[in-house]
């Protein structure tokens, strides 16, 4: 188990380095961030001069190789936009987004589930049927779809939820939320539905596909000939087993929704970490962008390690 361990945390590693060297790459092809630091009546010594300050006149790899020193440090560079640690800016708008990703995740984990046990469970009925139907509209419509028609129904036509912003917060130390506020609840409910629509529905679709699958394995046959419930069988012994190939996938998209929180902070101009790395494309701000994924790398890279062990734990026959 502990080289099985060693050995993901350094795959890990590799790819981190990978994926930092393909998105700093990237950058420099987005555009040149001195035409948009200074004014129109720049000199060539201007541009130089500011050029060298940032260290944009060295080699790529000299760049690449103090952008990875710094952020092993925790200093992931200085905003061109705005002046100011980018790991200062970040930290700002990172709890909007982490508590849209968790309303989120949540929603989709719990009404995926329950959703598809019962689908498996009741496979023919007209519940059934009409929720698989109109969990296609969750798979096939565009995220940013779903929120404009979202706005539309409940705050245009019916005035009852924030079209945007994050309602109004309360700082708890160095953190805010809008969990302590009825403003802040409410400007939640359509961003965290449109970002776990698309998750929930997959999360569902998944378990109801794996639950009809363990629902005709002999042991489930052996069960009922046992006389036990239909309530013990399905969610003691089907609902157990059906879980387990479902953690990767699960674990996966959970992570994703904060990749993905982009379009709908976007769409719902919520003041979190996605819609800062829009911005900071528009003003081809290097660091922001470096900054931002990077931690989607590291959150995707881990979870995806933290499952993979969790998966080794529930199944030994996979640590070889």
């Amino acid at each position: 188990m502990f080289s099985y361990i060693v050995r993901r945390v350094f795959q890990s590693v590799i790819v981190l380095l990978v994926v930092g060297l393909v998105a700093f790459a990237m950058f420099n092809f987005v555009g040149d961030p001195i035409d948009n630091m200074l004014g129109q009546e720049r000199t060539q010594e201007d541009i130089d001069r500011l050029r060298a300050q940032l260290g944009l006149d060295q080699p790529f790899p000299v760049q690449y190789w103090k952008f990875l020193m710094n952020a092993a440090e925790g200093n992931m560079g200085v905003s061109y936009r705005q002046g100011r640690p980018v790991t200062e800016i970040i930290s700002e708008r990172l709890p909007a987004t982490l508590e849209l990703a968790l309303v989120s995740g949540f929603l989709a984990l719990f009404f995926g589930i329950v959703m598809g046990v019962l689908t498996a469970i009741r496979r023919d009925g007209w519940m059934a049927n009409t929720v698989m139907t109109l969990s296609l509209v969750g798979v096939s419509l565009p995220t940013f779809l779903i929120g404009i028609l979202l706005i539309y129904i409940f705050s245009v036509e019916l005035d009852m939820l924030p079209s945007f912003g994050r309602g109004e917060v309360v700082e708890v130390g160095n953190w805010t939320t809008g969990f302590l506020t009825a403003s802040g609840l409410k400007a939640l409910i359509l961003p965290s539905i449109t970002l776990g629509l698309y998750q929930m529905t997959l999360i569902m679709r998944l378990v109801r596909s794996e639950m009809l699958e363990v629902l005709r394995q002999d042991y489930v046959r052996f069960a009922r000939a046992r006389g036990l419930s239909e309530r013990v069988i399905n969610f003691r012994h089907a609902l157990k087993n059906t879980l387990v190939p479902v953690i990767t996938v699960t674990g996966l998209q959970l992570g994703s929704i904060i990749a993905f929180a982009i379009i709908t902070e976007t769409v719902f101009q919520w003041p979190g970490v996605g819609l800062l790395f829009i911005n900071a494309v528009q003003f081809v701000d290097v660091p922001v962008m470096a900054a931002y994924l990077m931690m989607i790398s590291v959150l995707f890279v881990g979870i995806n390690l933290i499952v993979d062990l969790l998966y080794v734990a529930i199944d030994p026959r996979l640590r070889g």
